[in-house]
């Protein structure tokens, strides 16, 4: 099961967010720092997710923020084969 993320085109390119769904969960990540341009928050990429039918705020993935984009996607993979078993 693989998720494939694509970047959302933003007003401005200063932001950095990716999203994907599948099997009626839907996921997110952001990539955020301390200070400069887009989002701030603790440095990394942070990911979340939430029920695509619902209307519930998103849920962070254990371990956000991640190093890399890479981590960010393997721990949403993984959230989404526990999510659905």
């Amino acid at each position: 099961m693989a998720l494939h993320f694509s970047r959302i085109a933003p007003v401005t390119e200063e932001l950095e967010i990716w999203s994907a769904s599948d099997r009626n969960f839907s996921f997110v990540i952001s990539n955020e720092s301390r200070s400069g341009p887009g989002l701030h928050g603790q440095p990394g990429f942070v990911a979340s997710w939430r029920p695509i039918n619902r209307n519930r705020p998103a849920i962070r993935v254990g371990g956000s923020p991640f190093k890399t984009f890479a981590e960010a996607e393997q721990a949403c993979e993984a959230m989404l084969v526990h999510l659905t078993n």
